[in-house]
């Protein structure tokens, strides 16, 4: 797809009205008596940081700084899933699972299918590229909706390949979603049942474009788990 607790209880018997009425009397002629009484703050101490990204392998469940954009952000995985250096994914077999990824593409070609010289340059912003991406034919998208993507406004948008498109006839039998060049396509699918949750936003004037697959037919709770890391980007993460 891609090459109990249980709380102890014992029974007592309450102190009677008098003894009440006296210890609240003292409370109030001596403050001491609240401030002894109340408990120590809770200590806090400092997140521990999270470990770099690696570029390829199996990652063990917990949360990693990538920092391929201009801000670098935290994203948190749990078991069985793999880096592959600019995306995360989960792989149930050759062709079907789900992932994350992450790219700074400035081309869109304007036919997903016959995309050979076909590939343009789009404006830097958020707009641009989400209106690029709903122009693009072989493909539908739904219209952008204005998101916070780990605390930095952004833009969201589906998008997946047109249900009458035959990959056979499409130029080296790719679907070519973006680029970062005019001269070959970056980001492909390699299956008409492959679709996307794309989240874009600009980063101190770059635009940063990450999105969520899924590839093949894939269970619901395999989505969700995808969305769960998607949803888990959190940008310049405190020190």
């Amino acid at each position: 797809m891609w090459t109990s607790n249980r709380r102890a209880s014992a029974a007592h018997r309450g102190p009677s009205k008098s003894a009440v009425a006296v210890a609240l009397l003292a409370c109030v002629a001596l403050s001491a008596c609240t401030a002894a009484d109340s408990p120590a703050p809770a200590s806090t101490s400092p997140r521990p940081a999270a470990a770099p990204l690696p570029e390829a392998g199996e990652l063990e469940p917990g949360t990693y700084l990538v920092t391929g954009f201009t801000v670098p952000f935290e994203i948190t995985v749990p078991g069985g899933w793999e880096s592959g250096g600019w995306f995360l994914f989960k792989s149930i077999s050759e062709e079907a699972g789900v992932a994350v990824n992450f790219q700074v593409p400035g081309y869109v070609p304007t036919d997903a299918c016959s995309w050979k010289g076909a590939i343009a340059e789009v404006g830097p912003s958020t707009e641009a590229f989400a209106a690029a991406m709903a122009a693009q034919t072989s493909t539908v998208t739904t219209p952008p909706v204005e998101v916070m993507v780990g605390g930095i406004p952004g833009l969201e948008f589906d998008h997946a390949v047109e249900s009458d498109v035959d990959i056979n006839d499409c130029d080296e039998r790719k679907i070519c979603l973006h680029s970062d060049s005019a001269d070959n396509c970056a980001r492909w699918h390699s299956l008409v049942t492959e679709h996307e949750t794309y989240r874009v936003v600009d980063l101190n004037g770059e635009r940063a474009v990450m999105a969520v697959l899924d590839s093949g037919t894939v269970p619901a709770s395999l989505t969700d788990e995808a969305r769960t890391v998607f949803d888990s980007i959190e940008f310049a993460p405190d020190e």
